[in-house]
């Protein structure tokens, strides 16, 4: 059993990233992209990867990601930094987003 809480496990998972560097990562190195929270580790986005999606992680490498500036009309603002991790699956391995519900 892992050493993490299940209810810990099932908050450090946000969204899966769709951009166009995700899905072609996704296509050849079979890595996902997925947003995480801000306080997760390495170590707990493994161990919740392969909880809620009955999988083998090989790595994870975890990056913080800075807001941009933005302007809302006369007004600059920022938007809020967040935190994405390139998770690769072992061999033969597949997460399939599309399915559910």
């Amino acid at each position: 059993m892992s050493k993490f809480s299940k209810e810990r496990l099932m908050q450090v998972l946000l969204a899966p990233v769709m951009s166009e560097k995700s899905v072609s990562v996704a296509e050849s190195g079979n890595q996902f992209v997925l947003r995480v929270a801000r306080d997760a580790t390495k170590s707990e986005i493994k161990a919740a990867v392969e909880l809620l999606f009955d999988v083998n992680v090989e790595k994870v490498q975890a990056l913080n990601v800075k807001g941009k500036r933005k302007r809302f009309g006369q007004r600059l603002g920022k938007q809020a930094n967040w935190k994405k991790a390139y998770v690769r699956l072992k061999e033969g391995q597949d997460i399939n987003f599309g399915e559910g519900a």
